[in-house]
């Protein structure tokens, strides 16, 4: 099962003709994964150490860095990039998602935008460790969002 600009437009045309790269990981490589977007920088060292730098620059990305976000693009990883996107609420991403046939990386993303029918359908159709990602992703962003919405650390990311 296949897991998974700000400034600059990518049209959806662009990504269709990219070649996406495989994103088919065991689940101590998500395990890790997820503790690395929590802030574990031992294990994000470990995963770009070990032949994961895509997983490093969606860490990355989900902390809002742009520099990340293009290498995704132009690395072959432009399906995760829309995951990420979708999870921030673009909808254009999120029916790139469903179009292109990312079920799961569409049902993370719109579980990190808190809709409960996609935690459900993770909870049934997707193993535990990908369950465990979406809330993962979900804490970190909702922890960044509350930082911008903070006069203290208004645009101030984590």
């Amino acid at each position: 099962m296949g897991l998974f600009n700000r400034n600059k437009k990518i049209k959806t045309e662009d990504i269709s003709k990219v070649e996406f790269k495989p994103i088919n990981y065991p689940a101590k490589i998500i395990l890790a994964w997820s503790k690395a977007i929590d802030r574990n920088d031992e294990i994000l060292l470990w995963l770009k150490d070990n032949g994961y730098p895509e997983l490093v620059m969606a860490t990355y990305a989900i902390y809002l860095k742009d520099d990340a976000r293009d290498w995704l693009h132009n690395n072959g990883y432009s399906h995760l990039l829309a995951m990420i996107n979708a999870a921030e609420g673009k909808e254009s991403a999120q029916k790139w998602l469903l179009r292109n046939n990312f079920e799961v990386l569409y049902h993370i993303a719109m579980a990190v935008e808190g809709e409960m029918e996609s935690f459900e359908w993770l909870g049934k159709n997707a193993p535990a460790d990908i369950f465990m990602l979406a809330q993962t992703i979900k804490k970190v962003k909702d922890e960044i969002e509350e930082n911008h919405n903070d006069v203290h650390t208004f645009r101030k990311d984590i």
